[in-house]
């Protein structure tokens, strides 16, 4: 192979060539040196061409010649195309050399087959309106002036492509002239026409009718239609006769108390009504204005100008699209770039503000001329509140709370990515060489160095199946004595199959470097949080509320715990206590009791709770559930509200529109944190799954999000209630491929190669990031900075939820009110008594109950005295011995 040269940027030094001889003495110029000194002598070989102007009107000439062609073509096809027909049949079903045959068209058998697609096979005699486009093309390329505007004929071509095609193939078989004028409707419009006709019978009539006038309606902007008998028609006909050219010598022949162009720029202007559609009345609107100004202001040709844009637009379409693809020509070689688009860190962030709406924004919902008994009362008083005292500021009760600064994050030495040039050169040369063993070669590859990966790109040469690529992982990761070589075939939105190779030195993504990035400091999103950088070294930020829950997965060890640091960091760096609430869920009890610090600030509990980290796995389904009722309350709120969503909502709110009194207030988001969801399915199972799948199904219209993460991303763990409303998911390093199935629905993730590398799967689309590094120190200088602040007075109390076993709302199991029973408290109790067997189990099988309504009958019966206490895997033992004593106990407590 070659030996070539390169240089560490997007352009590609070529192997030198040696210069021609003449007569055996070197030559002094090269054609090509000869070309560049000479211009109009020779041609440059290279995809320059495409920008040449000789090309460009070479181009336009070839359209307006190819519109003439097709018009001859298509008329010869009236004469001949009965006879060519067969002919263009076979050959459209054979080779060329295989017909043999001879055709009549005027323009030969190429002009026969064009000919016969456009007006027997596809839209018939409306095939007429393709030439004048296509000269119009022409034209405009070679001139750069349009003899028509393009703007205007466009939507008139493709709407009479269809709608003649289907009136005439209607008017075929409707009228029994199929043999005589079928064609007339092309392929197109027969099958169009015969499909309505089944559908709705004559009715196709009238459809075609009813499409011929919304496109005049929506064409022409017919706003109004008037019948006025009365009305003078003498205007009218006048009117109707007048041509441009009487329309220009009224506009000369105005008062001449108006201020007018002189007589020489306005001839400029008719001149430029020869280019505007007298068809559209905005563009007509525009012309008047542009000729009747004052006299010392000059007219703009506004609609030259963007015609002449358009021209030049539309003629270097083609020539751009291959000009980008031709940077680095092959010579002889297999053509390598290396992409490096480190960037560098932002040191100043600007401050963080909340935002609320200016009046000027906000929307006038009491015009004067609205009679004030159709205003109800609070729309009247929320109108006058707003004007005395402006929109709602829900940031106003912590007015005085700081945004963490970067100041509290750690720098960390970060430069370039620690990837030479020989390490790239031997990997690209030990790709192709292990390609090449097995038969497969290589037009192009390109190599992007990312902060611990590098991804090499390469260009198959044609014919080569991408199967084959795809099956060789294994011997190019051995080739290359690397591991979690990953091969992305094809790479989508590209023409182009990815190779990443972890880098031998890989790089610390700090997370002060991402969060103070302009990408995740200036947006707009509703809850930004930032993860890492991309394999092309770009900061990602996602928008949690539009994912809008997140599952995460990941072997011990891999990450985990510092990308969900990452996540809530992101939150409270961007977030006020007042706009965002967070439910963390611990089971492992010391991964987020961190965050206990920012209890009274951005924390929700259960009311009587001590801590507000939950760790407990019966405080989880509690709090679970408790999310539950607030998600219902919302949905409540947004319905009287007539809302859709929590931004609609608390817009309305913040524009003093709904009535605190009535129940209405300021809605945070609430992000619900779990951060080992495999020890609550074990310990809990359906008592958990069944709030998480309520949660993830509806609470994304009301603010409530899920991020959800677990080490054991098993079926039994994440099941398929659970992740079908899951459609982001996030994955560290797994160690079996089946891990990575269940996560991402694809494989890739047992090929990572940790310490934060993972994939994100969002809207079918597969990321791989490496995720920013947080570390502790630094997740405590943040919490201790907002911790140190004034705070609300308790944290975020969510609503009360009471407990299967809990029997009294004061959460005690002492004496049970009758009331309080189950209405099969009898029955269930009588089929214990008779089985002499207090099992849960036994009342679900035999009475048909859920597990939750059987569980509470029980406690129920322990209450009064029926059965025992709970003793482990054992059943209970069941303290009344016969019939008659139960029934005597419930006469005795008046159940029956």
């Amino acid at each position: 192979m070659a030996e070539n040269t390169y240089k560490r940027t997007n352009t590609i030094k070529e192997p030198k060539q040696e210069a021609p001889k003449a007569n055996g003495k070197e030559a002094k110029n090269t054609p090509t040196e000869q070309a560049e000194k000479e211009p109009g002598k020779g041609f440059k070989i290279s995809f320059a061409f495409l920008k040449d102007p000789r090309f460009i009107i070479a181009v336009g000439f070839f359209l307006m010649v190819s519109s003439f062609y097709l018009t001859v073509a298509l008329i010869s096809y009236f004469f001949t195309g009965e006879a060519d027909q067969s002919v263009v049949e076979g050959w459209l079903s054979s080779s060329l050399q295989e017909s043999g045959a001879e055709v009549n068209n005027w323009l030969g058998l190429f002009g026969a087959v064009l000919s016969h697609l456009l007006i027997f096979k596809w839209f018939g005699i409306s095939s007429f309106l393709l030439m004048p486009y296509l000269f119009l093309i022409g034209f405009r390329t070679v001139f750069k002036k349009e003899l028509f505007s393009s703007k205007n004929y466009i939507p008139v071509m493709f709407f009479f492509l269809v709608w003649t095609s289907t009136a005439f193939g209607y008017l075929s078989f409707s009228t029994n002239l199929e043999a005589s004028i079928g064609f007339l409707g092309g392929g197109i419009g027969y099958e169009l026409a015969f499909f309505f006709h089944n559908l709705i019978g004559w009715g196709t009539f009238l459809l075609v009718i009813f499409s011929l006038i919304v496109f005049v309606v929506y064409y022409f902007n017919i706003t109004s239609v008037s019948w006025n008998q009365k009305e003078d028609t003498t205007n009218i006909d006048e009117v109707s006769t007048v041509d441009a050219e009487h329309n220009a010598d009224d506009l000369l022949a105005l008062d001449e108390d108006e201020e007018l162009l002189p007589e020489d720029e306005l001839e400029d202007n008719l001149d430029n009504i020869e280019l505007v559609s007298l068809a559209d009345e905005e563009e007509l609107e525009d012309l008047e204005e542009n000729i009747v100004i004052p006299p010392h202001v000059e007219p703009e040709k506004k609609e030259e100008d963007n015609l002449l844009a358009a021209g030049a637009i539309g003629a270097l379409t083609i020539g751009s699209a291959a000009a980008a693809k031709a940077k680095s020509p092959n010579l002889g070689g297999i053509s390598f770039e290396i992409n490096d688009a480190m960037e560098e860190v932002e040191k100043n962030a600007p401050a963080f503000d909340f935002e609320i709406p200016d009046e000027a924004e906000i929307d006038e919902k009491f015009p004067a001329d609205v009679p004030l008994e159709d205003i109800s009362d609070d729309a009247l008083f929320g109108a006058e509140l707003l004007k005395s005292h402006g929109p709602y500021d829900p940031t106003l009760d912590l007015g005085d709370y700081q945004y963490p600064g970067l100041d509290l994050l750690k720098d960390y030495p970060v430069g370039k990515a620690m990837v030479t040039k020989e390490e790239l050169e031997a990997n690209k040369d030990k790709i192709v060489e292990t390609l090449s063993h097995y038969g497969i070669g290589i037009d192009r590859i390109s190599a992007t160095i990312g902060p611990t990966v590098t991804l090499y790109e390469i260009v198959p040469a044609p014919g080569v199946r991408i199967s084959k690529i795809k099956n060789l992982e294994d011997d190019i990761a051995l080739s290359l004595a690397a591991l979690g070589i990953r091969i992305i075939a094809p790479m989508p939105g590209k023409g182009t199959i990815g190779i990443e190779v972890p880098n031998k030195n890989k790089e610390i993504v700090p997370g002060k470097m991402v969060v103070s990035h302009e990408r995740f400091m200036n947006n707009d999103m509703d809850l930004p949080i930032v993860l890492g950088k991309t394999i092309s070294n770009e900061v990602f930020v996602a928008d949690l509320a539009k994912m809008p829950h997140l599952l995460i997965a990941g072997a011990t060890g891999q990450g985990k715990s510092v990308g969900l640091n990452m996540i809530l960091a992101s939150l409270l760096f961007k977030k006020h206590p007042s706009q965002l609430k967070l439910v963390l869920v611990d089971p492992k009890k010391v991964e987020l009791s961190i965050y206990s610090k920012i209890e009274r600030h951005f924390l929700a509990k259960i009311p009587g709770e001590d801590a507000a980290i939950i760790t407990e796995t019966k405080k989880v389904v509690n709090t679970l559930n408790s999310v539950c009722i607030e998600m219902d309350r919302r949905y409540d709120l947004l319905k009287t509200a007539q809302c859709r969503n929590l931004k609609e909502y608390n817009l309305k709110f913040i524009e003093r529109r709904l009535n605190p009194e009535k129940g209405h207030r300021f809605l945070p988001f609430i992000v619900v944190v779990i951060d080992e969801l495999a020890d609550l399915m074990m310990t809990a199972g359906k008592e958990v799954e069944t709030p998480i799948a309520r949660i993830a199904q509806l609470a994304r219209a009301v603010g409530i999000h899920l991020v959800v993460a677990t080490q054991r991303p098993s079926v039994n763990v994440i099941t398929g209630i659970i992740k079908a409303n899951f459609p982001a998911r996030l994955s560290f390093r797994v160690t079996q491929k089946i891990d990575s199935r269940t996560i991402l629905d694809a494989g890739g993730a047992d090929q990572l190669i940790g310490k934060g590398d993972m994939l994100l799967k969002l809207d079918s689309e597969m990321t791989r990031i490496q995720c920013a590094f947080l570390d502790t120190p630094e997740v405590e200088r943040v919490v201790d900075f907002i911790g140190n602040q004034r705070g609300y007075s308790s944290a975020y109390l969510l609503p009360e939820f009471y407990g299967d076993d809990e029997a009294g709302q004061d959460g005690s199991k002492g004496e049970i009110s009758v009331n309080d029973l189950d209405p099969l408290f009898a029955d269930a109790a009588r089929l214990l008594v008779a089985h002499q067997q207090g099992s849960t189990s036994l009342i679900q099988r035999r009475m048909s109950l859920g597990y939750n309504r059987a569980g509470r009958i029980i406690d129920q019966m322990e209450g009064m005295g029926v059965v025992g206490p709970f003793e482990g895997s054992k059943a209970r033992e069941v303290l009344i011995k016969d019939e008659q004593s139960l029934e005597q106990l419930l006469r005795d407590k008046k159940i029956i």
